[in-house]
Parts: C-alpha cells; structure tokens; sequence
C-alpha cells in the first residue's frame, strides 16, 4: 500500500478530515472523524508506518501474530498499533483502519453517529 493509497483509505471513511497539527512534528498526518483521531502517520517515511486504535486485547493479539504491529509508539501504547504498512497485505491494512474508525466512532455521542449513518 502506497502513502497515497494509504491516505484514500483513511479518507474514504464517511465524515473524515485530514490536517497536520502538530507545529513540532510538520510531517505527522491526522485523521478524524468528529474531531477524534483514528489515525496518524508520516506520509513521507520509509518505511510506511501509521498507528491506529485498537482494542486493548485485540492489540495484544496482533502484535502476538504480526511481527509488523507494535505498541504504538506515542503514550496510550495500550490502546494504539504501529503498522509498519509494506509489511502487511493491503487488505488487513484497510481493515485495521476501518476497525480503528469504527472504534472512535462508538465513542461519539448519538446525533453525531446519527448523522454519519451509524447508529
């Protein structure tokens, strides 16, 4: 998966943004949805990396599996991956992504989930 393609991903999900808003870190991407990140990457490193929520016992189990998935690298290691992205079939990669999308927006209050057609 290509940073590009990476990028679509995480903006074909309904309601997403994407901003860079850390002064310090210019090169750190953010996508959100209703204002909460469900991911963010340096678009520009080699090798692609992107970190994602996860639930906690799922985060486990992948990184048990996965070699290519570890604790994210910033302070919530507990609730976050680190993909590194050529590492893994484009197909789980976007199905991780969706899955932290779709964590975040459990955590919205209801006319908000209402209004990106998610009850």
């Amino acid at each position: 998966m290509t940073p590009q393609e990476l990028r679509a991903c995480c903006l074909s999900q309904n309601g997403t943004s994407e901003d860079v808003p850390f002064p310090r870190s210019p090169g750190l991407t953010v996508f959100r949805v209703a204002e909460k990140i469900f991911a963010f990457c340096a678009l520009e490193e080699h090798p692609l990396k992107v970190s994602l929520k996860c639930d906690p016992e799922e985060a486990i189990r992948l990184r048990e599996t996965h070699p290519a998935i570890t604790p994210g690298w910033h302070l919530n290691k507990r609730h976050w991956n680190t993909i590194t992205v050529p590492e893994l079939p484009p197909r789980m990669v976007r199905e991780l992504i969706e899955d932290s999308y779709d964590l975040v927006v459990a955590t919205l209050p209801k006319p908000t989930r209402l209004r990106l057609d998610r009850p």
